[in-house]
C-alpha cells in the first residue's frame, strides 16, 4: 500500500497502542476483580454484621443491578461528553465506592456500596471498548478487544487468590481488607489513565475537526493528519433511537440477542460451578479438579479464540463457537448419569467453545455502529444482555430442585441453540473492513 493511500487503521501495532490497550483492559481487570471478590467476602462479611438471607440475596445481586444502569447512561455519557472524560469515571467510582467499604456497619450501606461499582462497572463496558477500538490497528482491532474478556478472567482470579489470602491472614476484620482491596488496583488504573488523548473520530462527530486534527499528529506524528483517517458516514445529528429507527435497529437486535445467549448459561455455570457439578455427582476431588479445570478452560478459549477471529472470521467463529458449545450442554443433559470424566469432558469442552463467542460479545457491538452512537449501542447491549444474565443465575437453583440437572442442561443448550440461529440468520463479516466500512448500512 502506498503512503498516499495510507490510513491510521493501517499502521502496525505500536507503543502508543500498547499503553492505550493497558488503559483500557485495566478496566476490565478491575472488573473482574471487583466483582467476583463478594463472592469470598460476603460470606465473612454476613456473620460479622448478621446479614439476613434477603439481604445476602440483595448484595449478590446489586453490581448486577448498577451494571444494567451504568451501561444505559455510561454509553450515552460517553456519546454525549467524550470518551475522555468518561475514561475516568470508573476508576473514581470504583476508588471511593470500595475503599468506603471498609467502614460499613450494615447491609444497606454495602448494597448502595456494591450498586455504585456494579454502575462502574457499566460504564467501563462501552467507554474503555470505544476508545480502544478508534485508535486500534485494522488488522489488530479483533484481537485486542478479545483480551478484555481474558484479562476479566485473570482479574476474577487475582480476587480469589488475594482474597482468600487475606482472610487467612488478616485477622478478624479480614473481611473489611478484602472489600476494600480493590482500591488499590482502580488507583492504580486512574493514575494509568492520565495523559489519554481524546478519540479523533468523536471529536469530528462532534464537528471540532482542528483537534482531531491536532490529536492525530501527537499520537501518531507531524506527518498524520485527517486525511489519513478513513472517512466517517456523515449522519444527519439525530438521536441513538432515531438512528435504530433509520436502520441500525436490525444490528441492535442482533447484537443484543446473541450477546444475551452466549453469557445467561455462563453465568450460571460459572456461578453455580459447584452446585451443578454436585447435581451431576461430581464430588470431593473431582469437583475441586473440575471447578479449576472449568475456570481455566474458559480462558484458553477466549485466547484461542482470539488468535483465530481473523483467520477464521467474525461469522464463522460466532457460529461455531454456539454450534459446538450448544452440543456440549446437550450432551451434558443426555449424558448426566455418565462418568466424572465423561461429564468434565463435556463441561471442558462447553468451556473452550463459548470463548469464541465471549470474545465477539466485545468486537461486534464496537465494529458495526458508527461513531456517533458506538458507545451507546455498547451499553444498551451490556445493559440487555445482564437482564438475561440475572434472570438465568436466578432461575438455575430453581430449575436444579425443580425440574434436575438434565432439564436444566437441556435448556442452557435451547438458549445455545437460539444464538446460534440468530448468529447464523444475522451476523456479518466486518474482518478485513475498516471500521467506517464495518459500521456503513451500505
Amino acid at each position: 500500500m502506498s503512503e498516499k493511500n495510507r490510513t491510521i487503521e493501517d499502521l502496525p501495532w505500536g507503543r502508543f497502542h500498547r499503553l492505550l490497550a493497558l488503559r483500557s483492559a485495566g478496566g476490565s481487570f478491575v472488573d473482574g476483580y471487583v466483582l467476583s471478590l463478594i463472592g469470598i467476602a460476603l460470606i465473612p462479611t454476613s456473620a460479622a454484621l448478621g446479614f439476613d438471607s434477603f439481604w445476602e440475596g440483595m448484595i449478590a445481586a446489586s453490581a448486577l443491578i448498577g451494571i444494567f444502569i451504568g451501561g444505559f447512561f455510561g454509553g450515552w455519557l460517553t456519546n454525549q461528553f467524550g470518551r475522555r472524560a468518561i475514561y475516568f469515571i470508573g476508576p473514581v467510582l470504583f476508588t471511593v465506592a470500595s475503599l468506603a467499604q471498609y467502614w460499613i456497619q450494615d447491609a444497606q450501606t454495602l448494597f448502595f456500596l456494591r450498586l455504585i461499582i456494579g454502575i462502574a462497572v457499566g460504564i467501563e463496558y462501552p467507554v474503555s471498548t470505544s476508545m480502544l477500538v478508534e485508535f486500534s490497528p485494522k488488522k489488530n482491532r479483533g484481537p485486542c478487544l478479545g483480551w478484555f474478556v481474558i484479562v476479566w478472567f485473570i482479574g476474577a482470579a487475582v480476587a480469589y487468590l488475594v482474597g482468600e489470602l487475606i482472610l487467612r491472614m488478616g485477622g478478624e476484620d479480614a473481611w473489611r481488607l478484602v472489600l476494600a482491596s480493590t482500591t488499590i488496583f482502580s488507583l492504580a488504573l486512574l493514575l494509568l489513565r492520565i495523559g489519554s488523548p481524546e478519540s479523533p473520530r468523536w471529536l469530528i462527530s462532534k464537528g471540532r475537526h482542528a483537534e482531531a486534527e491536532q490529536v492525530i499528529k501527537k499520537v501518531y506524528g507531524p506527518e498524520f493528519s485527517l486525511s489519513h483517517l478513513p472517512e466517517e458516514p456523515q449522519q444527519v445529528k439525530t438521536s441513538f433511537w432515531n438512528l435504530i429507527r433509520a436502520g441500525y435497529g436490525r444490528r441492535m437486535l442482533f447484537v443484543s440477542v446473541f450477546w444475551t445467549c452466549s453469557i445467561v448459561p455462563v453465568f450460571a455455570v460459572y456461578a453455580f460451578a459447584p452446585k451443578v457439578l454436585q447435581a451431576l455427582n461430581i464430588k470431593d476431588d473431582w469437583a475441586s479438579i473440575g471447578s479449576v479445570s472449568i475456570t481455566a478452560l474458559f480462558v484458553v478459549g477466549c485466547v484461542v479464540a482470539t488468535r483465530v477471529i481473523n483467520s477464521l472470521g467474525r461469522r464463522n467463529l460466532l457460529i461455531v463457537s454456539f454450534l459446538f458449545s450448544g452440543l456440549a450442554l446437550f450432551g451434558l443433559g443426555l449424558l448426566h448419569d455418565s462418568s466424572a470424566l465423561v461429564i468434565l469432558c463435556l463441561f471442558g469442552a462447553y468451556a473452550l467453545f463459548i470463548g469464541g463467542a465471549q470474545v465477539l460479545t466485545m468486537v461486534y457491538p464496537n465494529e458495526l455502529f458508527p461513531t456517533e452512537i458506538r458507545a451507546q449501542a455498547m451499553g444498551v447491549g451490556t445493559s440487555i444482555s445482564r437482564i438475561g444474565a440475572a434472570v438465568g443465575t436466578y432461575l438455575v437453583p430453581v430449575a436444579l430442585s425443580e425440574y434436575g440437572i438434565a432439564n436444566t442442561m437441556y435448556a442452557a443448550a435451547l438458549v445455545t441453540l437460539v444464538g446460534l440461529i440468530v448468529s447464523w440468520m444475522m451476523a456479518p463479516e466486518t474482518r478485513s473492513l475498516s471500521l467506517q466500512q464495518a459500521a456503513s448500512l451500505d
